[in-house]
């Protein structure tokens, strides 16, 4: 009977092992919930962001001359006619507006602004980037309803002597103010496809792939 039981103590035991080792990823890391191919429903994303070197329309009705395409410089910054050095990034086009509109109200009775974004980048908030061993190593604008699956194909996939199974990936956590690490099987996703490894990206995730020791 003490044989038995002890016999059961191992079992409970071994079985707790395995769920805990199932509930973790490589290094311990826990992984993120699978995610589908397709958004069962397309939504927007967060509002967009204005990002350094951006390229940005102004337009101001009835007044061409005021109006201006324009690159949001390195230091955050535009310049527009009459207008010189407005802080741009970190602003959404609606903010932007605004604040273009309360510039210009000095010279312009009721001016109407519109900030429409050409081609973005973003801030590092709201990129996705991927380093080591990948083909391509880039920092990819974030747009809703990314996932891994999209951000491997945008950078060519996995390198000849990457190890995707022990990929990991950043994520800032906003409620705790801290970042997190979580698991990544990207060979498994891309070699074996299996789609329980595609997983949701969210702006700022930063995504390290190691290579092989061998």
């Amino acid at each position: 009977m003490r044989f038995a039981g002890g016999s059961r103590t191992m079992l409970t035991l071994s079985t707790g092992a395995m769920l805990l080792a199932s509930c973790a990823g490589a290094g311990g890391r826990p992984e993120l919930p699978p995610a589908s191919f397709v958004a069962a429903k397309e939504q927007p994303g967060e509002e967009y962001v204005i990002g350094p070197l951006d390229s940005l329309n102004i337009f101001v009705w009835r007044n061409p001359e005021l109006s201006a395409k324009v690159q949001v410089r390195p230091d955050g910054r535009i310049t527009t006619p009459l207008i010189a050095d407005m802080p741009a990034v970190g602003k959404t086009p609606s903010m932007l507006a605004a604040d273009m509109k309360l510039a210009l109200g000095e010279y312009v009775q009721n001016p109407i602004v519109s900030v429409i974004v050409d081609s973005f980048s973003g801030t590092y908030s709201q990129q996705v980037r991927i380093v080591g061993a990948t083909q391509k190593p880039a920092s990819l604008p974030y747009r809703a309803n990314m996932t891994l699956l999209d951000a491997m194909i945008a950078v060519g996939g996995l390198g000849e002597y990457a190890a995707g199974n022990k990929a990991r990936l950043i994520r800032y956590d906003r409620a705790t103010g801290k970042q997190r690490e979580f698991a990544l099987k990207i060979s498994r996703l891309l070699k074996d496809g299996d789609a329980s490894a595609n997983v949701k990206l969210e702006p700022g995730d930063v995504i390290i792939i190691p290579e092989s020791m061998f």
